[in-house]
């Protein structure tokens, strides 16, 4: 119940910083009683994270397993827009760049590596091993860490009026068509139409002169 009641506090929306006093509120009972099953905040918020992470690693579990003998994109795009989703949802890259407790944000670095990045490299080294990715796996992995975590904190979402969710399945189809084409040149259904209309264009309004 502690744990539930922080984690609502922690990652609600604009919160900011949460106090033991807060969460005492919270939960209408003393801090003595909170300070009796955590010795501190510290201890409390790695519980509320590990709760977090678990949910994250069970979404992506689900994800890989429905995309089980999809095609190989498909099965990258679904995790990637997974694990874009949840770490979107529990504020991961904010927890991790952000200020406060410095091991609390190693803490969260090393469970993101953990439970997604790890699953990534893992993903590109099979297709490599499989022959559909001509680009090294490490390269691939390091360019979608970067725009994974870049989209869950940068403003180009809100300036092009769309979701980060929107952007993260643009550039993972960028990155995943761009690296798989020569592999699938020829592939039945596969035409240079459907490779294109992944890419997003400019609305017309935003077009200059």
């Amino acid at each position: 119940m502690i744990v539930e009641a922080a984690g609502r506090l922690f990652f609600a929306p604009g919160s900011v910083r949460v106090s033991m006093d807060d969460l005492a509120r919270e939960l209408g009972m003393s801090k003595k009683t909170i300070y009796r099953h955590f010795p501190d905040k510290r201890s409390l918020l790695a519980a509320v994270l590990d709760r977090q992470f678990a949910a994250v690693e069970r979404t992506l579990a689900t994800a890989a397993q429905d995309a089980q003998g999809q095609p190989f994109d498909v099965r990258v795009q679904r995790f990637l827009l997974a694990a874009g989703s949840e770490l979107g949802r529990i504020g991961a890259a904010q927890l991790a760049a952000g200020r406060g407790d410095a091991m609390l944000r190693q803490y969260v670095e090393q469970r993101v590596d953990t439970v997604v990045y790890r699953r990534l490299d893992e993903l590109f080294r099979d297709g490599h091993r499989q022959g559909l990715l001509p680009a090294p796996p490490e390269l691939l992995s390091e360019i979608t860490r970067g725009a994974l975590e870049r989209l869950l904190t940068s403003q180009l979402p809100r300036e092009l009026d769309r979701t980060a969710a929107d952007l993260l399945r643009a550039t993972v189809d960028t990155v995943l068509y761009g690296a798989i084409r020569p592999a699938y040149s020829g592939h039945p259904g596969t035409s240079d139409e459907q490779l294109e209309a992944v890419i997003p264009t400019a609305r017309d309004e935003e077009v200059g002169p």
